[in-house]
């Protein structure tokens, strides 16, 4: 066994039961106290840092507490699924219906001219203001609010037509 490594196993005899009872302080489970324990220990002997001895047990209070707040944390962010989980993706009914109505506005937006067509867009599909959409067509504002309105009112008018 390396120097290191002996010292190291006097250091994790010496201070591992005073880590222990800290983790099952924090956790009050066993199980988890372990490995908050397990954890300080492998952070304190894989960090470059070197261990003094007048503070490791302050150091490795720490290291578990900071350890215990990542879990909580991590374990806060995550939500339990719901007993019963539905397929969310429509059946192909629906994936069908939807490709004849996307080839339908696909066919509209040609139809459109090129400024019309990139003025309506850059405004539903990018959420660009009036004056960025303005600046860009090289138009007055009130050029692009009407070229989006009219387009709009194209599009609106196929969604009347298909019902």
């Amino acid at each position: 066994m390396s120097d290191r490594t002996s010292e190291f196993a006097a250091l994790y005899a010496r201070h591992a039961p005073d880590i222990y009872r800290f983790a099952l302080r924090l956790t009050n489970d066993p199980s988890e106290a372990e490995d908050v324990t397990a954890e300080a220990f492998a952070r304190a002997f894989t960090s470059s840092a070197p261990i003094r001895t007048a503070t490791v047990r302050g150091y490795l209070l720490t290291i578990a507490r900071r350890y215990f707040l990542e879990t909580r944390r991590r374990r806060a962010r995550n939500v339990p699924l719901a007993e019963t989980i539905r397929d969310a993706r429509p059946g192909p009914h629906v994936r069908a219906e939807y490709a004849s109505e996307l080839a339908v506005v696909s066919a509209t937006l040609d139809r459109l001219s090129e400024i019309d067509r990139s003025a309506i867009l850059m405004r539903t599909v990018h959420l660009m203001p009036y004056e960025d959409i303005a600046r860009a067509l090289g138009i007055s504002i009130a050029a692009a609010k009407v070229k989006v309105h009219r387009a709009r009112l194209t599009l609106a008018g196929l969604s009347l037509r298909q019902r």
